[in-house]
């Protein structure tokens, strides 16, 4: 088992000495945190735990700044992990981060952690019970109000075990991170590693990565191969989601990769660059949220800047829950259900955040109304590729007819519109060509109708072409016939196309024409077995040389006879002849 925590809470109380004490790994990995005491960029760490009952879980720890200058930072760790130890100092309590790191959690859908409280050691017991009663107060309301709260000395142990203990039981209680076959990994860092070359590192999500996989890197275009992958320091063919990953890349730079990259297989995704979401404004906001100001997007382990426009209203007011259509500098390979945290960097102040509902809008803004269910997806469209559904909400629907996922409304106007055609059609009935790759699906639902010879008719429909008055009247024709009269080409085309009729040389004869200048050449030849002119074969007819011609040269591409100069001589399948072969 599995799982990946981060850490939150104000600056200097405590994170990276409380996962240090816990996995034996100092997080702040830059000599500048460790010369200033003050972590700046992510730090990582892991550790195994015991079970409550037998077993073990092995603990991810992603370490994140608590300086409000670095909130950026901290954005990037807290998504896609599986619980939180929320830390707040003894000594100092609840602080402006506490609460900022707070929102930023719930914002992006936290809904597991524990709450700890260090630098026990350095106050007294009445003193840490007002800290505790205060963050309790603080705490209400949110999804850690009935978190259980762990005092702790990072220096000397005192706690330790009680936290490693509770951690432990929220872990095992924490489901799974969802394994949908379609990995997803936000890149959080990047460097080249020696003798190894480009190695990123995050916390894998939606399915698993293996070694030569090839992989995709989102947004850049660029694609790579994995050379090699590690977690909790020990290489592995395979890594599952809902795991901390280091990915050895075959195929890029370490500097053509950056954080807010995302590796996928991009077949599996549609980035876009405008999303429907929801909107949560702060209550603590002290004004209202439209669409003038220089906003940020955090979503995955990266920032964008992005125009925010409200869906209906014009504003929306602290406290308020809203619709927004975000446009990002990028395509990005974004999934309904997908959190995002919004800032203004003007004022540098966490605005609110919330779900992506829609990653491919198709109503203009002015009338959006998004929902996120498949019905309103399906609706919107009126007909949607089972794979772009599955690549936009991460769920795999049945098709409703063959590939295509299809509104009701749209399939009875679809059903309407080819029935009206078929029946507006000439005999001949509707061309098969003529119907693009639903229609085709469509037809293939209709039990009273039938295709024939790429012509769709009512089953029920006469033969139309089979019984035109110009069969008999080429038919009585027989090797002389007359013109084709009270008929239009397409109706000849299909008789040629069905063997009926044979054209040859502009002229249009029934196929016993063919039989009968076939029969005159046969007994012709039995009398003239070196050969035959073209005058004995016009007599033997009694026609002109305008139709002996066409019919002398029809014989001689049916094989039926050979032409040698001036003579017609046997062919291998003139009536009566030897079979070939032996």
């Amino acid at each position: 088992m599995a799982r990946v925590v981060a850490t939150a809470g104000h600056v200097d109380h405590g994170k990276s000495s409380l996962v240090l004490a816990l996995t034996g790994t100092d997080p702040d990995r830059f000599a500048e945190e460790k010369r200033r005491g003050l972590t700046i960029d992510l730090g990582f760490a892991h550790t195994v735990l015991a079970a409550p009952e037998g077993g073990s879980v092995e603990v991810s720890f992603v370490d994140v700044p608590g300086h409000v200058r670095f909130v950026r930072n901290m954005l990037a760790g807290v998504g896609g992990v599986d619980a939180c130890l929320f830390v707040v100092a003894a000594t100092e309590g609840w602080k402006p981060q506490s609460e900022e790191h707070l929102r930023i959690l719930e914002l992006l859908g936290h809904r597991r952690g524990l709450v700890v409280l260090t630098k026990r050691d350095l106050v007294d017991d009445e003193w840490l019970e007002l800290q505790t009663l205060d963050v309790i107060d603080h705490l209400t309301g949110t999804f850690l109000a009935d978190a259980p709260i762990v005092p702790v000395c990072a220096t000397t142990g005192d706690g330790l075990d009680e936290l490693r203990t509770s951690l432990a039981d929220l872990l095992v209680d924490t489901p799974a991170s969802a394994d949908r076959r379609r990995p997803r990994l936000w890149v959080d860092r990047s460097f080249a590693a020696k003798g190894s070359g480009t190695v990123v590192t995050g916390t894998l999500t939606g399915g698993p990565l293996a070694v030569d996989q090839r992989i995709d890197l989102v947004p850049g275009g660029r694609s790579a191969r994995i050379r090699s992958l590690q977690r909790h320091g020990r290489s592995a063919d395979v890594v599952g989601p809902g795991n901390r990953v280091a990915v050895n890349l075959v195929g890029v730079e370490h500097d053509q990769v950056q954080r807010g990259d995302a590796l996928v297989t991009l077949a599996q995704w549609r980035p876009s660059p405008r999303v429907d979401a929801t909107l949560v404004v702060l209550d603590t906001l002290d004004h209202e949220v439209s669409r003038r100001g220089a906003y940020v997007v955090h979503v995955g382990s990266g920032e964008w800047p992005a125009k925010v426009r409200i869906l209906g209203p014009d504003v929306l007011v602290p406290g308020e829950r809203g619709h927004v259509r975000l446009h990002l500098p990028t395509a990005l390979p974004l999934m309904r259900g997908d959190r995002y945290v919004l800032r203004e960097s003007g004022r540098g102040e966490t605005v609110g955040g919330g779900e992506v509902l829609d990653v491919a809008p198709v109503r203009p803004a002015s009338r959006a109304v998004p929902d996120g269910t498949i019905e309103s997806l399906v609706a919107e469209r009126g007909w949607v590729l089972v794979d772009d559904l599955e690549a936009w909400t991460g769920e795999v629907v049945t098709p409703t007819l063959d590939h295509w996922v299809v509104a009701g409304s749209a399939l009875a106007a679809a059903t309407a519109s080819l029935r009206e055609r078929i029946a507006a059609a000439d005999t001949l009935g509707l061309d098969l060509a003529a119907l693009d790759a639903r229609e085709r699906a469509l037809l293939a639902t209709f039990d009273d109708i039938r295709v024939d010879g790429g012509r769709i008719l009512p089953a029920d429909a006469v033969d139309a072409v089979a019984s035109h008055p110009v069969v008999e009247q080429l038919r009585a024709g027989g090797a002389a016939p007359p013109e084709p009269s009270g008929v239009d080409r397409s109706t000849v085309r299909e008789l040629v196309r069905r063997g009926v009729l044979v054209e040859r040389d502009g002229i249009v004869f029934h196929v016993d024409a063919i039989h009968l200048a076939a029969d005159a050449a046969a007994r012709l030849l039995a009398v003239e077995p070196e050969g035959i002119t073209m005058a004995q074969l016009r007599d033997a007819l009694g026609v002109t040389r305008k139709y002996a011609l066409p019919l002398a040269n029809e014989l001689d591409a049916r094989g039926i006879t050979r032409r040698r100069g001036d003579l017609r001589i046997g062919g291998p399948r003139l009536p009566g002849a030897p079979a070939s072969g032996g």
